[in-house]
């Protein structure tokens, strides 16, 4: 048993419906205070449509693994977080920053559907994870990317809208890199072949 299984918001373990969450809930605070700067929990409920509770307990787990920081303030009970300060010029741009952040916590979300999915009931034990390489110009690329967001623009509005979800629909996590491959320094005189 781990801390984040004793630690789940009102006593319960964590099941896979709750992991399944987590990367959603967490991509949201970590979105929240990128976009205000600092956030307490219950700011960060009142925003985003969660309990306090669960935006506390994400919140602390945020701190715990070193992305945000408690925020200066003037004591009292509320306890403001933001993102934890880097030194951009050490570290690269912000937005580089967050997104090797949002990957990580896409491959912690990964890592722990396959070591846990047995666990899930047996109509959710499968996954459609793929990956293919295509040769594309820059503005095909930007054409795919596009035909995806399209693909799931019919059911964006569903994490606000609970009553829109089908009974037996769960959180899943949709994730899409697409990229140039470079070649490797061996490689370089063959990158167009």
């Amino acid at each position: 048993m781990t801390e984040d299984d004793v630690n789940v918001p009102d006593g319960r373990t964590a099941s896979s419906s709750d992991e399944l969450r987590e990367h959603e809930v967490r991509t949201a605070l970590l979105d929240l205070l990128a976009e205000v700067g600092t956030v307490t929990a219950t700011e960060a409920a009142s925003r985003l449509g969660y309990s306090s509770g669960l935006c506390s307990f994400h919140l602390r787990q945020l701190a715990r693994h070193e992305h945000i920081e408690e925020a200066p303030h003037s004591g009292g009970r509320a306890r403001p977080w933001r993102l934890k300060q880097h030194n951009p010029a050490a570290d690269g741009p912000m937005e580089e920053q967050f997104g090797d952040l949002a990957r990580g916590l896409e491959d912690e979300s990964w890592q722990r559907w396959l070591t846990q999915r047995n666990e899930a009931p047996s109509e959710w034990r499968h996954d459609e994870a793929f990956s293919a390489v295509a040769y594309l110009t820059p503005a095909e690329m930007s054409r795919v990317a596009n035909a995806i967001r399209r693909a799931l623009a019919p059911y964006q509005d569903r994490e606000q809208r609970p009553l829109a979800r089908p009974d037996d629909a769960r959180p899943v996590a949709l994730i899409t890199r697409l990229f140039p491959l470079l070649p490797h320094p061996a490689d370089g005189a063959d990158q167009n072949s």
